[in-house]
């Protein structure tokens, strides 16, 4: 399963792709316009969510893109996945526990030409107090002028294995509920220039 992810890391690559030399481009996430979600099979059906709460910012090197950098932050309790008596399960001790890890994290460590348009970010992913290093496969969705505004990214990286988090659930719940250990993110982020 892949995971397709528009993170706050999406930005970076702006400073791979122009040739103008315009160094320290802030941007932010445009929540209102951007969306983090997930899908997780269980038998023979899937359940899809989102987090409805979210920020990122990057700072964009167009002449040294390997010294771009990104950051992200997701508020776990917003989790939203149209059912709430399970939302209110995911959020507790059981799982998630938001009350003691109430964010994911993303934070860049380096960035990467893959093409004209598209490169690798490399950060820490840190859920549940467990950090992972990650790779994110970013390509750009629309035209980044050197006077942009606003600007869009897809990401993809391989899945997540909840075990790899300890996002488990007692041993007789996961042999009953059929849940994968694989989690894919389908994630899309408008970002816009910070002022």
């Amino acid at each position: 399963m892949k995971m397709r992810t528009r993170f706050v890391v999406s930005l970076i690559l702006p400073a791979a792709l122009s040739s103008a030399v315009l160094a320290n481009e802030p941007y932010k996430f445009d929540q209102s316009h951007s969306t983090i979600g997930f899908k997780v099979h269980q038998f023979l059906g899937t359940t899809n969510g989102r987090f409805t709460k979210f920020s990122g910012e990057i700072d964009v090197d167009r002449e040294h893109p390997e010294k771009s950098s990104v950051s992200a932050k997701i508020e776990i309790r917003s989790i939203d996945t149209r059912i709430q008596k399970r939302d209110d399960h995911l959020r507790s001790a059981e799982f998630f526990d938001v009350a003691k890890f109430p964010e994911i994290t993303f934070k860049s460590r380096s960035v990467t030409r893959t093409g004209p348009q598209s490169g690798d970010i490399a950060g820490n992913l840190t859920m549940h107090g467990v950090t992972k290093l990650i790779t994110l496969h970013v390509k750009l969705l629309s035209p980044l002028p050197n006077d942009t505004k606003q600007t869009r990214w897809a990401v993809t990286t391989e899945p997540l294995k909840r075990r790899e988090f300890n996002l488990m659930f007692s041993q007789g719940a996961e042999a009953v509920s059929g849940i994968s250990q694989t989690v894919a993110i389908d994630i899309e982020v408008e970002a816009t220039r910070a002022q």
